[in-house]
């Protein structure tokens, strides 16, 4: 058994922690620092194949030194001067070396198709045979009955339905539900209905990996052994204290403060409580800066330019940074716009969480970052964010779509509010006069303002699109029905298009910025 002096960086060995369960277990971790505090030797873990925000500090107790494994040398390569050299490596790992230099396994593309065992009855749908080509139309049914999936994996060749065909609606016992014309949808740009390669799944079902061209994307190729670090102990912001998930870039000296003081009404940063109590004599902010542009009871969202407001963005960002991993912090907030949900009590208004975006975007995206602070998580303000993006988009006449990668509590905030705002149109669809009512993919995403790929993508996550009969249909399931039902009530929050007083700008002539 190795002993407790013989622990260095690179190091591999299981852990005791408790998972949410409150059980102990060992998951194997990395060893990342060591430190020394008053003869205590402390090491910083990173738990394999968890996410960095579980990070910690812990004591030589807690290590299992009995399946310790050691960092290995790799082989003496040539460097570029000719000569040889070597670098410790840590233990092998069955993952891509891509992965491995990212932090991450990278999803392995595939497509799936999902095709319904369908009782008799369907038969009669109209349409034409099973072996025949893609039709101009896909059906959406209705299902009052769960029905058994079978999931087949099918060539990247298979066709995908088409955003432009219309979807007729009819129940599965060939009577009709309610019905009603189909929605006309908005005019829009016409580039905005491009393809788009940064969709989190493909429209064609393959899931590709993330590009990492964004505006605020982090760029993992200079991840190092500092920034894979938490350097900020806690943070006190109003009323709350805050424990950082990740590195944040805040002055050095900050950092080895067991407290980082912040003000709740301009985010600057002090060393101490009596700092902070000085700063509020002097600072008449209660609000943050910028045009509040909607207002609904005590929920508040303020516009803030990040060129006219540079320092609160940049504070902005430095917060955000302990919460946000896969994006990187640009001091320069000149191109991006912050808009920020506060909360309204007697005191002020209080930052609840912000989203950003690109004053102009090349590649549709309506959301640079978005983080609903960990006080106010599981309550329904990260859907309220992202449908105050979309409610944005859909005034700019636009549609839009988050940039890439998502966090992943980012992806399933997404993915749940997409589910939920499409669901809620099939749902809703009626029928005039007998016919049934028809939807294309096109409009369900002018009427969202969900780009495309993100209606399609979610449709298959969903296990919604089916082909039968030569066509693509769209069967609801009791399941999903009930589902979507239950979730609707509990969603209380919502976004309140009257109360939007919003004027978007043309950001192209440069003498807006």
């Amino acid at each position: 058994m190795a002993e407790v002096g013989e622990i260095i960086e690179g190091c591999r060995l299981p852990v005791l922690r408790r998972n949410q369960d409150n059980e102990d277990e060992w998951p194997l971790a990395e060893i990342l620092s060591v430190k020394d505090i008053s003869g205590r030797k402390l090491f910083y873990v990173h738990y394999i194949d968890f996410n960095k925000r579980l990070d910690e500090w812990v004591t030589h107790e807690r290590l299992d030194l009995k399946k310790i494994q050691f960092p290995k040398k790799e082989a003496k390569t040539p460097t570029k001067n000719g000569l040889p050299g070597s670098r410790p490596g840590s233990p092998e790992r069955e993952v891509p070396a891509s992965a491995q230099a990212s932090g991450k396994t990278l999803p392995i593309p595939v497509q799936i198709t999902l095709r319904f065992n369908l009782p008799k009855e369907r038969e009669a749908i109209p349409g034409g045979e099973p072996d025949q080509p893609l039709s101009s139309s896909s059906c959406l049914q209705p299902n009052h009955r769960s029905t058994k999936r079978k999931v087949e994996v099918v060539s990247p060749a298979t066709p995908v339905p088409s955003e432009s065909a219309p979807a007729s609606v009819f129940p599965q016992n060939g009577s009709a539900r309610r019905a009603v014309a189909a929605q006309p949808g908005r005019k829009r740009k016409s580039n905005c209905l491009g393809t788009d390669e940064d969709s989190q799944d493909s429209s064609d079902g393959i899931p590709s990996a993330p590009r990492m061209t964004g505006s605020l994307v982090s760029d993992r190729s200079h991840d190092d052994i500092v920034t894979r670090m938490k350097n900020i102990e806690c943070i006190e912001l109003g009323r709350h204290r805050l424990k950082p998930w990740y590195f944040s870039p805040y002055p050095q000296e900050l950092t080895t403060l067991p407290v980082l003081y912040l003000c709740e009404f301009c985010l600057k940063y002090g060393r101490s409580l009596k700092c902070l109590q000085r700063h509020l004599t002097k600072c008449d902010l209660r609000h943050p800066p910028g045009n509040e542009i909607y207002r609904k009871g005590t929920i508040s969202f303020f516009e803030i330019d990040g060129r006219k407001n540079k320092s609160y963005s940049q504070n902005l960002c430095l917060l955000a940074k302990c919460f946000l991993d896969h994006k990187t912090l640009y001091y320069d907030t000149d191109p991006f716009l912050f808009y920020v949900m506060t909360e309204y009590d007697c005191k002020g208004f209080h930052i609840v969480g912000y989203f950003s975006k690109e004053k102009e975007s090349t590649e549709d995206y309506n959301v640079a970052c978005i983080l609903t602070l960990p006080p106010y998580q599981r309550r329904g303000y990260g859907k309220l964010l992202i449908e105050f993006s979309y409610e944005l988009s859909k005034v700019e006449g636009k549609t839009g779509t988050p940039e890439k990668p998502l966090s992943d509590l980012g992806l399933l905030s997404y993915r749940s509010y997409w589910s939920q705002t499409i669901l809620e149109i099939l749902m809703g669809l009626k029928s005039e006069s007998g016919e049934r009512p028809q939807i294309t993919i096109n409009e369900i995403s002018e009427i969202t303002s969900i780009k495309k790929e993100d209606v399609i993508s979610t449709l298959q996550y969903l296990n919604l699109i089916n082909y039968y009969k030569g066509q693509y249909i769209l069967t609801l399931s009791e399941d999903i029905v009930d589902g979507h039902e239950r979730a609707m009530l509990k969603r209380l929050l919502r976004i309140d298009s009257k109360c939007l007083h919003f004027t978007p700008k043309d950001w192209s002539k440069r003498g807006k910025w």
